[in-house]
C-alpha cells in the first residue's frame, strides 16, 4: 500500500484553497499502468531503450518501467491521452499533477518536465516546471525566460523506494499569477509564484533525461498517474 501523510502571498494561498474543493473535484485522466503506454499521448524512447508495463510482484499491480541503458539521453513519456486523444492544457488553468516514482540509481536525471512546445525562439521558457534526482537528491526547478533556473525545493532520496509527487500547477503566462504547490509523501514541501505558461502551451514529461545521463543506466519505475482539477483527486 502506499503511505499518503499530508509561501505564497495569502491571494495565492486561497486559489490553492479554492482550487481543493471538492465540490469542484474531477480526475482528468487515470494513467494506470494496466491500461499499458497507450494512456501516454507518445513515447520518447529508442531502441534499445523501452517504456513498459509489468508486475514487480510487490502488491502494486502493473506498473510503468521507463528503461533508459546506456547511451541514450532520454527515455520518456510525453502527454497524456484522454478517450483516446491527446489532452491539451490550457492557459489560466489549475491542474494537479501525482505519481509514484523509485529510481535504481541516484542520479537519474530529469525525470518530470512541465514542457513548451515548441523550439528554439518558439518559446521563452523549455520547461517552467522541472524536477530532478541528481547527486543523491530529488530537486524541483522553477526555470524561467531566459534558463533563470531556481531550485526551490530538495531532500535526499532513496534509491529502489517508491516515493509520491503531487504538483499542482496553475497555468499562467504571468509571472504574478501563476503559481507551483508541491507535495511530497503527503507533506507540502513548496510554494512559489511564476510564469508557468509559454507561447505554445505546455504538457507533462515523466521518466528519465538528461546528457549527464548519457552514460549511466537508468530505470525509473512510476506508478499512479494521475491528473486532476484538485490535490484531492490525484494524492492517492
Amino acid at each position: 500500500m502506499r503511505k499518503r501523510t499530508g509561501t505564497l502571498t495569502a491571494a495565492v494561498s486561497s486559489l490553492v484553497l479554492l482550487t481543493a474543493a471538492p465540490a469542484d473535484a474531477s480526475v482528468i485522466w487515470d494513467g494506470d499502468a494496466a491500461g499499458g503506454t497507450g494512456v501516454f499521448s507518445s513515447t520518447l524512447c529508442d531502441s534499445p531503450g523501452s517504456v513498459t508495463a509489468q508486475d514487480n510482484g510487490d502488491g502494486r499491480g502493473q506498473v510503468f518501467k521507463f528503461n533508459k541503458p546506456l547511451g541514450l539521453e532520454r527515455c520518456e513519456a510525453h502527454g497524456i491521452s484522454v478517450g483516446g486523444s491527446r489532452y491539451t492544457f490550457k492557459n489560466n488553468s489549475t491542474y494537479w499533477i501525482g505519481w509514484d516514482t523509485s529510481t535504481n540509481t541516484p542520479d537519474a536525471g530529469t525525470i518530470f518536465q512541465w514542457k513548451s512546445y515548441g523550439t528554439n525562439d518558439q518559446h521563452q521558457q523549455n520547461y517552467p516546471v522541472l524536477m530532478k534526482v541528481e547527486g543523491g537528491a530529488l530537486k524541483l526547478f522553477h526555470i524561467e525566460a531566459g534558463e533563470k533556473w531556481t531550485l526551490k525545493w530538495s531532500t535526499p532520496v532513496t534509491t529502489s523506494t517508491y516515493k509520491r509527487i503531487v504538483l499542482g500547477i496553475h497555468t499562467s503566462s504571468d509571472a504574478s499569477t501563476g503559481w507551483v504547490s508541491a507535495f511530497y509523501n503527503g507533506t507540502k514541501v513548496a510554494e512559489f509564484s511564476g510564469r508557468t505558461w509559454d507561447d505554445l502551451g505546455n504538457d507533462t514529461r515523466f521518466g528519465s533525461y538528461g546528457s549527464e545521463v548519457k552514460d549511466k543506466r537508468v530505470i525509473n519505475w512510476i506508478d499512479g498517474l494521475k491528473v486532476g482539477t484538485t490535490y484531492g483527486d490525484v494524492d492517492n
